[in-house]
């Protein structure tokens, strides 16, 4: 990926910047030791690492990325942001994320292109109606804004859904966040590198992690990880957080840990440029998919995730299939539009579908992974979280229900069906 300079912004006084104008972060080799290493160059460990300077002055940071910033699954993701999840413990980590998008084109001086368009849920049974009620009342307990629509509010909002009563799945109705939206995933990670840069936090790309250093013992409760053998030499470290997605259950193997991690392929695709004809996002559980249209014109779809586990880039056609069928059936008015092309991200997932984010039984390591479909939404609320924890060493109440001893407690976070389509 370039790192040549797509937009402007403001550079704190005193900051660090790159050596070369024309590129917005540097490319330094690795120091023999930092005080944070944070282990994956995606949204959130470049969120991470944003907070930890703005937040707590700590700038002897570095982000390993095994190939290039952002390369992963921030490249290779939808955009959509909201946070109209059914359960407390989900719904305020998203929306102190959703807050934090709504300022931060401004906090990181550079433009993201965040889009407040709204989100329809699509009720298809009655079934789906309680369950969007519900959700609804229980957003609206959290301060979340959400409201319930019938099908000629939908039609009002979003005119181009089929909304007829003949078709395979008639929508009912739809839970409506009017807050959501999308933004330039591309953009959003630059802004978080180009902040971090500028503040001295070393992005040091191309930089696999092949294992880890330690000393103590798990069993004594007095183990810590020392250094990190990478492909670019050892480092040493204080703290380590590990926030390298679908990867990360690989990485804490190393260590020993094990997790409930699954791994599967989430494939995603854009359209031809149209003009504009989508002005929301909506998305559908009973037709399994959601459409939104970028800002360039293209429209952006995507699915569930493929059955299989796996970390191939690539997944099944008839996943893509399936999806087509169900935008038409939905979007009728897309049924000439063509397919420009097609991806996949690799998304990690939890027998209760929310994440691990917390303490590992390494004292200074942390673990942040799990997020499903929908780590791109909570990007800045996430950094602000795990920083918080790393420079106070405490949990942040936002994440602390998400430990990963939940799954020997019983204490499970289980947004099965409650937070929609993958997303």
């Amino acid at each position: 990926m370039s790192t040549e300079k797509t937009g402007t912004g403001n550079t704190p006084p005193g900051a660090h910047l790159p050596e070369h104008p024309d590129v917005l972060w540097r490319n330094p080799e690795p120091k023999r030791s930092y005080d944070v290493v944070i282990v994956g160059g995606g949204g959130h460990g470049l969120a991470t690492a944003h907070y930890l300077v703005k937040n707590h002055g700590i700038t002897n940071v570095a982000v390993l990325e095994k190939g290039w910033l952002a390369g992963g699954n921030m490249a290779r993701n939808t955009t959509l942001i909201r946070s109209n999840y059914l359960l407390d413990e989900s719904a305020f980590v998203y929306e102190h994320a959703l807050k934090l998008w709504e300022g931060l084109e401004e906090d990181l001086g550079y433009p993201i292109l965040f889009s407040q368009r709204g989100v329809l849920n699509l009720a298809h049974t009655e079934q789906d109606v309680r369950d969007s009620v519900r959700r609804v009342e229980a957003n609206r307990l959290n301060g979340i804004d959400a409201e319930y629509l019938g099908p000629d509010d939908v039609a009002k909002i979003c005119p181009i859904v089929n909304v007829s009563h003949d078709i395979r799945y008639p929508v009912l109705g739809a839970t409506y966040q009017p807050r959501a939206g999308i933004a330039k995933h591309d953009y959003v990670a630059w802004g978080f590198a180009r902040r971090a840069d500028s503040a001295g936090v070393d992005l040091i790309q191309d930089c696999e992690v092949l294992d880890f250093v330690t000393e103590g013992s798990v069993e004594d409760g007095n183990a810590r990880v020392t250094g990190i053998r990478t492909s670019r030499g050892d480092i040493a470290c204080g703290q380590v957080a590990l926030c390298a997605a679908g990867h990360t259950s690989t990485l804490l193997d190393r260590l020993g840990v094990e997790t409930p991690l699954q791994s599967h392929p989430l494939q995603a695709l854009v359209s031809e440029l149209l003009e504009p004809v989508h002005p929301t996002i909506v998305m559908s559980n009973a037709v399994h998919v959601y459409v939104s249209q970028a800002h360039k014109g293209e429209l952006v779809m995507g699915a569930g995730v493929d059955s299989y586990n796996g970390y191939g880039q690539r997944g099944a056609f008839h996943i893509i299939e399936r999806q087509m069928a169900a935008a038409v059936e939905l979007f009728p008015v897309f049924a000439r539009a063509h397919l420009l092309r097609s991806w996949a991200g690799i998304v990690d997932v939890t027998p209760d579908a929310s994440p691990i984010v917390g303490r590992t039984p390494y004292s200074n390591v942390l673990v942040n992974s799990g997020w499903g479909t929908g780590g791109f939404k909570v990007t800045p609320g996430l950094g602000w979280c795990l920083a918080h924890t790393i420079a106070t060493d405490e949990l942040h109440p936002h994440i602390a229900p998400f430990a990963l001893d939940r799954f020997v407690t019983g204490a499970l976070v289980d947004e099965h069906g409650a937070a929609g389509v993958a997303h």
